[in-house]
């Protein structure tokens, strides 16, 4: 039997080879076992899917499963993001909930993330109990199971449309008018993934890219809102042709968020972040503490010790997160792909929320997304920034690991001043950080690094990839 593990977001694998239906039951099973003992349970679980292959017939065997264990399950009716997920389970105050979605992976990919009733990813000591439901139940009978229809005639599965449920919600918590009426003009790209016909909905003008379902990302080799794979974005916002003030983009659920200025500028997830951050704090009145991961920039830990803001540090992962959000009264709290939620809304990443409150931002102060970023810049110092994913054998991975764990003392011509072992390890020097981990979901070594020059950041990277 294939062993199943759950990563930093979830349980992944590539379909038909790891991801597959018997896999999947066994999944739905030992998570059925661990939502039967939550609270709310009366009132079920929500139940969502992304645009994927196969994803909406993974969900519909995920209810069934639940539904055959006398769980009431609230079946997304089409398409939704993680956060839709999320939000329904809070308006809906079921047990917790599911979304099939393999995030920002290839689109060989699917998966299974868990949602706690707070509507935010589940606890990781819960995660660990499902994982235990499935190595102790690695055998799973199929002679209880009825059909899925059968499940819903006897209401035990109901549809609902949560793109509606989040579409009105939003206006509570954004002010949607004053971005209607900026005059701002707004290209958003979902990258085919959960996004799609949302955004439009929202603002009417905005023109959108890859707006349509396509389960294969044809084009995209990662449904991830990083500058590399954005490259139809920024060319139509250069060419020009229709002056857009924004470009947006977010990943395969649409958690995570990433844009572009009006320039064709790629602006990372780290100035998305310190901006939303200085609105918060400065023009929204807002407080409380910060959360940020460990591969998130150092401008954070600036900016908090500025204005005597505490900061919580915590290793890669948004469960990280979440659980300080749960716990103390966080202004806003995220990771460096892309992913930040803040107090204004639910425990939970979204990329669509967070791309409307800049935009809200920009249209409140009346300043382009270039001259907020260079406002950013003149108070906290230019900050570069890239991340490298080395696809690579176990053998080379765990020879950079080990090498690593060792301890480096110079990386290139700098110095390693200290050594942080809060997730993998991160090396920091003068003026910036290496910081070196594997891919809790891919067969992949991240190698990340921030400096205060591109030649500083790409020294760091080539010393962090030549360890051995």
């Amino acid at each position: 039997m294939t062993k199943i593990e759950f990563g930093t977001d979830g349980w992944r694998g590539e379909i038909a080879r790891d991801f597959t239906f018997e896999n999947l039951e066994r999944v739905s099973h030992a998570a059925a076992e661990y939502f039967a003992k939550c609270k709310n349970i009366k009132r079920g679980v929500v139940v969502g899917y992304d645009a994927r292959f196969l994803s909406r017939e993974f969900a519909e065997t995920t209810a069934t499963i639940f539904a055959s264990r006398g769980i009431g399950v609230w079946l997304t009716n089409g398409i939704s993001s993680t956060p839709m997920v999320s939000l329904a389970v809070v308006k809906k105050r079921t047990a917790g909930g599911v979304i099939i979605t393999a995030s920002h992976n290839p689109a060989r990919y699917n998966g299974f993330k868990l949602k706690g009733f707070y509507g935010g990813p589940s606890d990781p000591d819960d995660v660990k109990i499902v994982e235990k439901n499935i190595s102790e139940r690695p055998i799973v009978s199929k002679t209880s199971l009825k059909s899925f229809n059968d499940y819903v005639t006897k209401k035990l599965i109901r549809e609902f449309d949560a793109k509606q449920m989040y579409l009105d919600y939003l206006p509570t918590k954004l002010d949607i008018p004053a971005i209607r009426h900026s005059g701002l003009k707004i290209i958003y790209d979902p990258m085919y993934g959960s996004g799609i016909c949302t955004l439009d909905r929202i603002v009417p003008v905005a023109t959108q890219l890859h707006n349509e379902h396509n389960a294969s990302f044809t084009g995209i080799d990662h449904p991830e809102p990083m500058g590399e794979y954005l490259g139809d974005l920024i060319k139509t916002i250069r060419s020009g042709d229709e002056n857009y003030n924004i470009g947006l983009a977010t990943d395969g659920d649409a958690d995570r968020i990433g844009a572009v200025d009006e320039e064709g500028n790629f602006v990372d997830s780290h100035r998305l972040f310190m901006l939303t951050l200085k609105y918060l704090y400065e023009d929204k009145g807002l407080r409380g503490d910060v959360v940020k991961t460990v591969s998130l920039t150092s401008m954070v830990d600036a900016y908090c010790k500025k204005h005597k803001i505490t900061l919580h540090e915590t290793p890669v992962g948004f469960k990280y997160i979440c659980k300080f959000i749960l716990e103390r009264n966080i202004l806003i709290g995220g990771e460096e792909s892309g992913g930040y939620a803040t107090s204004l809304h639910i425990p939970e990443r979204d990329g669509i929320f967070n791309g409307l409150l800049i935009c809200e931002m920009m249209a409140k102060k009346k300043k382009s997304l270039s001259q907020l970023v260079r406002e950013l810049h003149h108070e906290l110092g230019i900050h570069r920034y890239r991340r490298v994913d080395l696809r690579t054998t176990e053998e080379h991975k765990q020879r950079v690991l080990k090498r690593a764990k060792i301890g480096v003392k110079t990386l290139g011509k700098y110095v390693v001043r200290s050594i942080k072992t809060i997730d993998g390890y991160k090396f920091i020097v003068d003026n910036g950080w290496l910081l070196i981990r594997a891919s809790g979901t891919e067969p992949l070594l991240r190698f990340y690094a921030e400096g205060g020059t591109t030649t500083q950041v790409d020294d760091l990277l080539k010393s962090g990839m030549n360890l051995s």
